[in-house]
């Protein structure tokens, strides 16, 4: 199977500055996973990076990406609203990047959360639907209200 990864980088929001992002795409995707990682561990944990190449396997192009927290080194999650910021920046930078793909977003239980919290806000330009694969989708002790 032939894959092609690619390292990039984009404006997180004006604030928050720079993140890093890595684009898996196999030959011929059929759509864009836009996948933000949980609270705990970075773009770069084994369990990211085994999700992007079982993708790929299966023909699904993967755009992961960091929050600011994570890229500056820190262990407290962003504010939700610099997280879902992010998120919505991540979706423009990857419709960018690949253009002729249909787009989903989502991403591993924090990442996943701000993904939803954007997306019920108001919609994420571009994206046809949304995946996680980490629950809960409220923070740890809180019921979701």
């Amino acid at each position: 199977m032939s894959v092609e990864t690619s390292e990039h980088t984009f404006n997180a929001t004006a604030s928050a500055g720079d993140v890093s992002a890595i684009l898996v795409s196999p030959r011929s995707p059929s759509c864009l996973y836009i996948l933000a990682h949980g609270a705990g561990a970075g773009m770069l944990h084994p369990f990211m990076a085994r999700i992007a190449e079982s993708l790929a396997a299966r023909g699904v192009a993967t755009f992961r990406y960091q929050f600011p927290y994570m890229e500056q080194g820190k262990k407290r999650p962003d504010a939700p609203r610099v997280a879902q910021a992010t998120v919505r920046s991540a979706v423009a930078t990857a419709r960018e990047l690949v253009p002729m793909l249909p787009l989903v977003a989502g991403g591993k239980s924090f990442g996943g959360r701000m993904t939803s919290q954007a997306a019920a806000e108001s919609p994420l330009e571009g994206v046809r639907g949304l995946a996680f694969l980490g629950f809960p989708l409220h923070a740890p002790g809180r019921d979701g209200t």
